[in-house]
């Protein structure tokens, strides 16, 4: 019997009994930047991107030389850039070059998919300028999973998240910020679906709980949100020109809630409205409240 089959045959039997590696998610501490969020405003997004980190303190604060960096976009729709669907690839592209600067070792690239994943991939651009960049861009393995473990009830108690998203030593979450028919936005948080494998759609029940509980279990290290070209309506996978707002302005932070709810404000709505970042502020994840935040904005 070959190796291959050896690992396949030891996957289908813990799949069968129920034997699957869980994990009680990433250990990580939260670092400090330089400003509790920066916001860059401009019109080159890959400048926009760099300027805006660099602000932060810089890409070394959060990737270590010798590391592995998981960089996880939103690359989940056929659609080309200009229809925003997807995060932009350049400033993917600007993420994979400050990393490789800072001295990581490996840079890793991946989402599940809504639509075909070789399209999406193709298409968004993301693809192309990752590889070119050598990142490792590649569709994750329903295979290669670890069940989650928490220290509290939690509806997303045992459910299976791919080893990628934890075995990493810098976890970058880099969404583009748009409209969603079900969660009212798609933000960091949102973003964070695409790490999971298992049935997309029981994901929808009691959303906002499970998005908190997987933003606990992940513990982004940063937070990038691309506010490039906004679907302002018929998201999450849009599709006509005229849904898409030029706003042009990028976010960073070490805390998702502070990201997701000043994202939230500049689209009119009360942070706490969105189930997610409520569910959020109840476990402590972060600060939604914008007006205590140190908060820079620049422009490039």
């Amino acid at each position: 019997m070959s190796a291959g089959s050896l690992v396949l045959n030891s996957a289908l039997f813990k799949f069968a009994f129920g034997q699957e590696e869980s994990s009680t998610g990433r250990v990580t501490k939260r670092i400090k930047g330089m400003h509790d969020l920066v916001v860059a405003k401009g019109e080159d997004p890959y400048i926009m991107t760099v300027k805006a980190v660099e602000t932060m303190g810089g890409m070394r604060k959060f990737v270590k030389k010798n590391s592995a960096v998981l960089i996880k976009p939103n690359i989940g729709w056929d659609r080309s850039p200009e229809q925003a669907a997807n995060t932009n690839p350049y400033v993917v592209g600007a993420l994979v070059d400050m990393c490789f600067k800072a001295g990581a070792k490996r840079v890793n690239i991946f989402d599940r998919t809504c639509n075909d994943t070789k399209r999406c991939y193709e298409n968004s651009g993301i693809e192309k300028i990752a590889r070119e960049k050598s990142a490792n861009v590649f569709s994750p393995d329903d295979w290669n999973v670890i069940k989650a473990k928490f220290n509290y009830e939690s509806p997303m108690e045992g459910w299976p998240v791919y080893r990628d998203a934890l075995e990493c030593d810098t976890f970058i979450n880099v969404p583009i910020l748009k409209h969603h028919s079900l969660t009212g936005l798609t933000i960091s948080m949102k973003n964070l679906m695409g790490i999971c494998s298992g049935d997309r759609g029981m994901m929808h029940f009691d959303i906002g709980t499970k998005l908190a509980h997987l933003t606990d279990f992940i513990k982004p290290d940063l937070t990038v949100i691309d506010a490039y070209r906004v679907l302002t309506r018929n998201g999450p996978s849009g599709g006509n020109l005229e849904d898409v707002l030029d706003m042009k302005t990028i976010m960073v932070s070490p805390d998702p809630v502070l990201c997701d709810s000043y994202a939230a404000n500049l689209m009119d709505r009360d942070p706490l409205s969105i189930s997610y970042i409520e569910q959020a502020v109840k476990l402590n994840l972060g600060n939604a409240d914008i007006a205590k935040a140190d908060i820079l904005t620049i422009k490039t």
